[in-house]
């Protein structure tokens, strides 16, 4: 009988399971991000440990959320898909209403109390990904319809995209299209559909950038960096030159100058130009080579799904995590035009931490289950056709 190749000896199945690598790097990714936040934050307050410790109770909470969701029957609460979706669009109508959502610096992204917020639209994703997945699955043999399997799911993306674009966010509409678009694209929707529908994203984020100023001014401030470093690339010239400062060894952990009110955000979005400052280039290496591990070890857990549900919803939380990352690394090192997002795991933040708790559960609910879930007979699993 031929080996096969998704088995495992019961001592290596801990060691050599792709999910636990996933779960080890983001662990690395957390204890750096501690290991930096003191120092990118020492000088805010008067209190210095203020944001370690909101980031340390953030951790805890995560860790708890993670624990929670792994243990979650997800077959079971896919029966509520609809109702899941339907409270995450809820709450984000919810932010749009004055003196319900609250606004930070004109955009009006969270719900709260005082210093207590949430932002809604990092929460949201977790639910869009679980709705579209779910109507994928059940409409699977049609997929390849121009209405049932691209312009209604494509629906439910415009949907969550445009509500989140409203407050506005448009790195993280942008976000949720992408993951949007690929999902459909794994789920095997005709290339056609999803090129044309790629031309109008672009067509419709460039009319959108026109037509609010600020935004228009940020993205041709991005084509002159040095030209505009009093102004629109004033973040993005400061963390060039941490990256500078720090060179190939660092100046070492807490050393780092950039984030003394010379470096806006430097506890949020550009805490990898404090890496780069204080760790030096092999540890921004080193945060790049943990989300690669990240992207790989999941692309190869996801083999192991049973059905299109489960592998559209773990494909739809790496892509959540990988994309962010991909974007917050780009707009910190200049490649993408300036934007606020998150480093996962690593920026400081409740509302991103208790996201990435979500996710990893998922991760880790499928790892528990995989192995034994049931089919209906008949069904072939992604196991059986990648053999």
């Amino acid at each position: 009988m031929a080996r096969d190749p998704f088995a495992e000896t019961p001592r290596a199945r801990f060691a050599l399971h792709p999910a636990n690598l996933i779960v080890v790097s983001a662990i690395a990714l957390t204890l750096l991000g501690l290991s930096v936040l003191f120092s990118a934050s020492a000088s805010m307050r008067q209190d210095p440990y203020f944001y370690l410790h909101k980031q340390v109770i953030g951790v805890v909470l995560a860790g708890v959320l993670c624990f929670v969701t792994s243990r979650l029957n997800l077959d079971y609460a896919r029966r509520y898909a609809w109702w899941i979706g339907g409270v995450f669009a809820g709450l984000l109508l919810l932010v749009l209403v004055p003196h319900l959502g609250i606004a930070v610096n004109g955009s009006r992204r969270w719900l709260g109390y005082g210093s207590a917020r949430l932002q809604v639209s990092e929460f949201a994703k977790v639910g869009f990904v679980f709705c579209l997945a779910h109507y994928l699955a059940v409409n699977q043999t049609r997929i390849h319809e121009l209405k049932r399997g691209f312009l209604y799911p494509m629906g439910l993306v415009v949907a969550f995209a445009g509500l989140i674009a409203k407050e506005p966010d448009l790195g993280t509409s942008a976000l949720v299209v992408a993951v949007g678009m690929l999902m459909l694209f794994l789920a095997g929707v005709p290339w056609r559909y999803i090129l044309t529908a790629l031309l109008f994203v672009i067509l419709a984020f460039g009319l959108v950038v026109y037509l609010i100023p600020n935004r228009l001014h940020r993205l041709l401030a991005f084509l002159d960096v040095e030209g505009n470093k009093q102004g629109g690339t004033y973040q993005l010239y400061q963390g060039l030159l941490g990256f500078a400062a720090g060179g190939v060894n660092g100046a070492g952990l807490g050393q780092g100058r950039q984030q003394l009110n010379f470096l806006p955000e430097a506890q949020t979005d550009y805490i990898f130009a404090v890496i780069g400052e204080e760790l030096g280039l092999w540890f921004t290496l080193g945060v790049v080579a943990l989300f690669a591990t990240i992207f790989i070890a999941g692309l190869l857990h996801l083999r192991r799904a049973p059905n299109l549900f489960q592998f559209l919803l773990v494909a739809g939380s790496l892509l959540l995590i990988c994309l962010q990352a991909i974007i917050n690394l780009g707009v910190v090192t200049g490649v993408f035009p300036t934007k606020g997002m998150s480093l996962p795991f690593i920026s400081a933040g409740l509302s991103n931490l208790l996201l990435m708790g979500l996710l990893l559960g998922v991760i880790l609910n499928s790892q528990r289950t995989w192995g034994r879930a049931t089919l209906p007979a008949g069904t072939r699993t992604l196991r059986e056709v990648v053999a």
